[in-house]
């Protein structure tokens, strides 16, 4: 069969055949069918379903159509509109995946973290998002996901589709603070998040990106050349400019 590689893909290969996909599998992969499995069975059409592995022990997922927004982020998905959807497709998916059960045998990429109120995908980003005319429709790559906090996800995802970037770093297409927080509110809005968790939303992204830098680091000292890549290019030092971003503009973010 014909095999098209397929843009982005992050630290993995990742190619169209037909009608699916065909991704590297690792421990968790078990897992995450099951999650995907669990999905369908809510009836949550925004995740790819799961097939098993093929020959080469590749997992393989349905192909969703559609457009993945990659860097440079395409303005149709940055509009109010995008925004709002993707903050209601999260709250779906957190819905969808609250009642999931793991396995005895469940192993996760990231290690579960409590308050284990959903299974968090682990890397909600317009990278992993399929858009059709202009609107989010579905996330990808569950390879990340792990029984966690609601927070943790929507924090940074937050910082991702807002985005909650440092206007002022070279290189960056963010709007002003201002702007930010309007759209942080219609984000969160749309997830529906309360007050208590709104409160803690700066801090949370700040931890996130800390942890995100922390496997980054972790990775690449294992020998994992994508990571070691992403290190070279500079990617952890953006992670700590906008980190004192958030953590200045606290106030401004909180929104209660």
């Amino acid at each position: 069969m014909i095999e098209e590689r397929l843009a982005g893909g992050g630290v993995n290969e990742v190619v169209r055949v037909g009608a699916t996909v065909r991704r590297p599998a690792g421990p968790w992969t078990p897992t995450v069918h099951r999650l995907l499995a669990h999905l369908a069975g809510q009836g949550f059409a925004g995740a790819p379903r799961a097939h098993g592995l093929d020959e080469r022990g590749r997992e393989v997922l349905d192909f969703v159509p559609g457009e993945v927004a990659h860097y440079p982020v395409p303005g149709h998905a940055r509009t109010d509109a995008a925004l709002a959807a993707a903050g209601a497709l999260l709250r779906a998916y957190h819905d969808a995946s609250a009642g999931f059960v793991p396995p005895p045998d469940a192993v996760w990429y990231h290690p579960p973290r409590e308050p284990a109120e959903v299974v968090c995908h682990g890397d909600v980003a317009t990278y992993n998002c399929v858009y059709r005319d202009g609107l989010p429709v579905a996330f990808i790559d569950f390879d990340t996901a792990h029984p966690g906090p609601r927070l943790a996800d929507v924090a940074y995802a937050a910082y991702r589709f807002v985005p909650l970037a440092d206007p002022e770093r070279v290189g960056e297409d963010a709007p002003p603070v201002p702007e930010q927080a309007r759209r942080l509110r219609l984000f969160l809005d749309a997830y529906r998040l309360d007050a208590p968790r709104r409160a803690g939303l700066p801090e949370a992204v700040a931890e996130r990106l800390d942890a995100l830098v922390d496997h980054m680091r972790r990775r690449a000292a294992a020998g994992d050349r994508a990571f070691a890549r992403h290190l070279a290019d500079g990617h952890d030092r953006v992670y700590h400019v906008d980190r004192e971003h958030v953590v200045r503009h606290a106030a401004r973010f909180r929104l209660l």
